[in-house]
């Protein structure tokens, strides 16, 4: 039976798996990954594999795997993609999904975090990128007290980024993460303090996906940067 993102959006079931996840996640202080988060990471995933090229359906897999992709979260933070991914099979499965496209979305949500996963399909590396690429200030919740936003890094890196955008350039073969920052209230390096392991997860996903991955913060590339023959040839000067 060919199911649709957008039977997936109008399911109470996943609807509510959503909303429990990111109430346990609340409850522990992490950032946002309710609605907003996981639709974000859908339409880039999706974003991401059509412009390489994917075809419609691929597409529309790694756009349910976005979506799905945090609901082991309503059990616990640790490995909630093997979780997430259990849940989702049984859900699916009660929809009457096609065995292989489930497969395709499991795997995708199992391996999504940097802690025990790997790119190991397009939609995967797809999945990956978006998810770690989603970093900005709307994650902070409004409701935590002040001094919290401030002595948290999480929190205080996220209300950091002004700006961030996932940007595919087929036909040069990179991803680039693009991130505004504002240094005024926190420094580059609390950013890579927390996400450096993921950044090179997403490399590892680029290359999944044929690509090179650029993580540019101000204008300036501090990932992905290629030098030409006569940087080389200063370099080794």
């Amino acid at each position: 039976m060919m199911i649709h993102l957008q039977d997936i959006r109008n399911n109470p079931n996943f609807q509510l798996l959503i909303q429990r996840a990111c109430d346990y996640l609340t409850a522990r202080g992490y950032t946002e990954h309710g609605l907003r988060h996981v639709s974000y990471v859908a339409k880039t995933t999706a974003y991401i594999l059509t412009e390489l090229g994917y075809d419609a359906r691929t597409v529309e897999l790694g756009a349910i795997a976005g979506y799905l992709h945090d609901i082991g979260n309503m059990h616990n933070r640790k490995y909630h993609g093997i979780t997430g991914a259990n849940l989702v099979y049984t859900e699916l499965r009660a929809m009457g999904m096609d065995l292989d496209e489930i497969c395709d979305i499991t795997t995708a949500i199992a391996n999504h975090e940097e802690e025990i996963g790997a790119p190991v399909t397009p939609i995967t590396a797809a999945l990956i990128i978006a998810d770690k690429s989603d970093a900005h200030r709307t994650r902070v919740h409004r409701k935590i007290p002040e001094k919290d936003k401030v002595s948290d890094i999480h929190n205080r890196v996220n209300l950091a980024i002004t700006d961030s955008r996932v940007q595919v350039d087929a036909q040069a073969k990179t991803i680039t993460l693009d991130i505004d920052f504002d240094q005024t209230s926190c420094q580059i390096m609390d950013f890579f303090e927390i996400y450096l392991n993921r950044m090179e997860m997403c490399k590892q996903a680029a290359v999944k996906l044929g690509c090179r991955f650029r993580l540019v913060i101000n204008g300036l590339e501090l990932l992905g940067h290629v030098q030409t023959s006569e940087q080389e040839k200063k370099a080794g000067a």
